[in-house]
């Protein structure tokens, strides 16, 4: 069921040339700045915008090519588009069932299959409820429900946590987690956040000014930048694990790659699990000596797989547990005589990794 894909098209006086594939089971980011083309693409996939050039194909189907055009209603994709587009004068079940009714499927069975979507989604409560009475979380969960309804073989979302608080973006990110997890088809995940693009996909496309500039899983990219929004977007150290409280106001993150001391909630009864821990560059010091005992609670120490640099500082991979990425001056990398397989401790204060917790 894999995708396959070449847009070249205009939207305006903006060009888009960008040429990915996507695998069933691997959620991609396309990830980009506002104005790169990302939401272009969504609709060129969508058969929601012509095509100047190039060609589409899902599990071998074609759905575009010099010969070929699929209209969307007849295209096997569901959409959460950035504005939700959800049907104003329709409540939530209709809005669910709505496409479903398009395709023939009836009535009953219909609204059958979307209250089932909506308890899937943690809104089984608000099937009468109007877009109007929802909240923007509410709201997500409804146009999330309204794309999964026929089982769609490929999934896109477009910027899907942009509009919502911090609350409801945390809430969402959780339950597209868990979707996406048991999504068997091919799922595009369209955004500009980077944490978003860490923590749901497992492949990334950068997208800029129209362009693909860079495409693999997020290793890779943080491995070899081959731009500045690349670097930018893969500049944090990601930990997933479980939280677990060890007292004055820290805790460990039990990581599959090693543990790290966080800070605690003061409101953390026990253990949680599915916690993130998000660590900048810059804030991990190198050393060539194991560093004297000081404030920071993390030290680890380990061998430089790999380093790449942009002129202006140079990121450091690390083969410590749990792996580590550090961002350094060219001069630090020289004045410690870094370079593949050199022995390095690292640290870090507990206070800079910032947490995200599961909804």
């Amino acid at each position: 069921m894999s995708l396959r894909a070449t847009i070249r098209c205009r939207a305006g006086d903006f060009a888009v040339d960008a040429t990915f594939d996507a695998e069933p089971g691997r959620p991609l980011a396309l990830v980009g700045p506002n104005g790169a083309g990302k939401t272009t693409v969504v609709r060129a996939l969508a058969g929601l915008l012509d095509i100047d050039e190039g060609s589409v194909s899902l599990d071998g189907v074609v759905l575009h090519d010099p010969a070929t055009h699929v209209p969307a209603r007849e295209r096997s994709i569901g959409v959460v588009f950035q504005e939700r587009a959800l049907f104003e004068r329709m409540s939530a079940a209709e809005n669910v069932a709505f496409g479903l009714r398009a395709r023939g499927v009836h009535a009953a069975a219909a609204r059958t299959r979307a209250l089932e979507l909506l308890q899937a989604v943690g809104i089984g409560n608000r099937a009468s409820a109007k877009p109007a009475e929802l909240s923007g979380g509410e709201a997500q969960r409804v146009a999330i429900a309204r794309a999964l309804a026929h089982e769609p073989d490929l999934l896109l979302l477009d910027e899907p946590l942009s509009s919502l608080d911090v609350r409801a973006r945390a809430e969402i990110r959780a339950l597209l987690r868990r979707l996406l997890a048991g999504f068997g088809g091919v799922a595009i995940v369209v955004t500009h956040d980077p944490v978003d693009a860490m923590t749901l996909a497992e492949d990334v496309v950068v997208l800029e000014n129209g362009r693909v500039t860079q495409s693999g899983s997020v290793d890779d990219i943080r491995a070899a930048p081959r731009s500045a929004y690349a670097a930018e977007l893969v500049g944090i150290n990601l930990f997933t694990g479980r939280l677990d409280p060890i007292g004055d106001g820290a805790a460990t993150l039990q990581t599959a790659g090693g543990s790290v001391v966080v800070p605690c909630p003061p409101d953390l009864a026990g253990p949680l699990d599915e916690v993130i821990g998000l660590l900048k560059p810059a804030d991990i010091a190198l050393y060539r000596e194991q560093p004297s005992p000081g404030s920071a609670r993390n030290v680890v120490t380990g061998t430089v797989r790999s380093i790449a640099s942009d002129g202006e500082r140079a990121r450091v991979r690390l083969d410590t547990s749990p792996p580590l990425v550090a961002e350094v001056t060219p001069g630090s990398v020289k004045r410690l005589g870094l370079e593949e397989g050199t022995k390095v401790w690292a640290s870090f204060k507990a206070v800079e990794v910032r947490l995200v917790f599961p909804a």
